[in-house]
């Protein structure tokens, strides 16, 4: 199902990205050509992990919103098609899914593992459009390391 844009706070989404997005240098020109390239992925994947939280938290049958804890993997899926797979972390709020401000909201406290969420998601963009499709999306419960699907 396609699907219009949603806001995430961009910033926090960077940093939990990390060192994923380095460029590698080169020529003057062909690194100003790196870098805008870089940023126009960062910020289509961005979009497309905003995406992906909005469509877990609309399905789900919990009351309760996730939201995201860290990225654990990512890679562009295809050349020829933008579309990312992504492993994100989630974990259930206090608030419910469709509040306002879900991204402020504080995380449940919980001595148990249940409220953690590992997704695997593969998600294809139309950026310029601001249309996503789900592909895939596979849950478990608890902490993983690893790919999940």
């Amino acid at each position: 199902s396609l699907c219009p844009l949603w806001t995430l706070p961009w910033a926090m989404l960077l940093l939990l990205l990390g060192s994923q997005l380095l460029v590698t240098p080169g020529s003057r020109s062909e690194e100003e050509a790196e870098n805008k390239y870089q940023n126009a992925m960062r910020s289509y994947f961005l979009g497309t992990v905003e995406y992906a939280l909005h469509i877990f938290n609309l399905q789900s049958n919990d009351t309760r919103a996730y939201r995201l804890v860290r990225i654990l993997n990512s890679r562009r899926e295809l050349k020829n098609t933008m579309a990312f797979s992504m492993e994100l972390q989630l974990r259930r709020t206090r608030c419910g899914k469709f509040d306002d401000d879900i991204d402020n909201c504080p995380f449940q406290e919980s001595s148990g593992q249940n409220n953690i969420i590992t997704c695997f998601f593969i998600i294809s963009t139309e950026p310029w459009k601001t249309e996503f499709e789900l592909w895939n999306k596979t849950c478990l419960e608890g902490h993983l390391h690893g790919s999940v699907g």
